[in-house]
């Protein structure tokens, strides 16, 4: 497998998790990556792709000419290398942006391997010519060739001038004509994208994901406590990254108009944004300890996630199968996991969230499977 991270946030998970399944079966598993700390516990599976310095220069390359995919050459040189001394049954992509992987010497080689390819797509970055997502500026340029991109202080940043226009063309160019390629997707909403885009001369699969039940359970702990907000009822949110997609402003806002038996409680910002947060907000920086994760969405009244981009968010299923409800804007696939146990806003406002609040107690909870091992035996069917 091919990803950003190994062991870490939603898809660095996802991917350990199919591991450590394939391993048990008597497979030998592989996950390349690169960037962020790898947990000592899923070492034997991880080969990082080039280091810190690549990364850096990479982003910096990036940043200034619009050329995410377009650094890392050396190391990506070595990875192809590497993947034929290793010659694996299946090669499956997952998120190759991130500055760590030179896609045109990457797919040079991925064209003429002769290897089953599986591609799931986290995001829409495979076929645009810049952005992860485009429903912010309601862009849809990607459809005739991208150009005039509006997105710019915003992951992956630049500051140099706009190449979204031969990007797209690249991409275009780059991801076509791979035999035995698969593309998967985990949300219905981005399947239909997908098959409007380039992307579409190959055949598209749902696979919606998972998370690990046994370890994503109800769990008692004094989380409250520790937290000073023991008595209150505790709106949660969780985020790897606390951009302008994800609602922090939204947050804020909500923090002024809900009464004082509820606190929210923000999980992944920086340490600049938990300094700048107004009194009442609780943060706290990002944390990989999952056990962590599981006491604060356990004692959670509802997780909040004000997403104005999404696919297919881990963190609803994290916290559904933690016994907590979910209340989401109707963005992108995210009502798709949110409507097992929660509310989905079509009116994307912190006032609509305040007015959802007193109903948490009255959802049903949808009797769905959402244990990856599912998500798990979907992908073993289709290796």
């Amino acid at each position: 497998m091919i990803n950003v991270v190994c062991g870490v946030k939603s898809t660095g998970r996802i991917c350990t998790d199919i591991a450590l399944q394939l391993e048990k079966q008597g497979h030998e598993v592989k996950i390349a990556y690169g960037r962020d700390v790898v947990p000592a516990e899923l070492e034997r599976f991880a080969y990082r792709i080039g280091n810190d310095w690549d990364v850096r220069f990479h982003g910096i390359r990036a940043r200034l000419f619009d050329g995410m995919g377009l650094g890392s050459k050396a190391a990506t040189e070595r990875f192809v290398e590497w993947i034929i001394n290793f010659n694996p049954d299946v090669i499956h992509l997952h998120n190759i942006h991130g500055y760590y992987l030179h896609i045109p010497t990457l797919f040079n080689y991925l064209k003429n391997c002769d290897k089953k390819i599986i591609w799931t797509l986290h995001d829409c970055w495979s076929f645009t010519g810049h952005c992860m997502y485009f429903n912010y500026e309601n862009c849809d340029r990607w459809k005739t060739g991208c150009g005039g991109c509006p997105q710019k202080g915003v992951y992956p940043d630049r500051i140099g001038p706009d190449r979204s226009a031969f990007n797209h063309n690249l991409k275009r160019h780059l991801f076509a004509n791979i035999k035995d390629l698969t593309v998967v997707t985990p949300s219905e909403w981005l399947a239909k994208l997908v098959q409007q885009s380039f992307m579409g001369q190959y055949p598209v699969q749902v696979i919606h994901n998972g998370v690990d039940t046994a370890t994503f359970k109800p769990t008692d702990s004094d989380i409250l406590d520790k937290l000073g907000i023991s008595g209150k009822k505790m709106l949660l949110g969780v985020a790897a990254v606390w951009d302008r997609r994800k609602g922090l402003k939204d947050f804020i806002e909500l923090s002024k108009i809900i009464d004082d038996s509820y606190r929210i409680v923000l999980v992944g910002l920086s340490k600049d944004q938990v300094r700048a947060l107004p009194e009442g907000v609780i943060g706290l920086t990002r944390t990989d300890s999952v056990e962590e994760l599981v006491k604060l969405y356990s004692a959670a009244y509802a997780f909040i996630n004000p997403t104005y981009e999404d696919n297919y968010p881990t963190t609803h299923l994290e916290a559904i199968a933690c016994n907590t409800p979910v209340i989401t804007y109707d963005t992108g696939g995210s009502s798709e996991s949110a409507d097992m146990y929660g509310i989905t806003l079509h009116e994307k406002t912190p006032t609509a969230i305040a007015s959802a609040l007193p109903d948490i107690p009255n959802i049903k909870k949808q009797a769905v499977d959402i244990d990856n091992a599912t998500t798990i035996e979907s992908y073993l069917k289709l290796y």
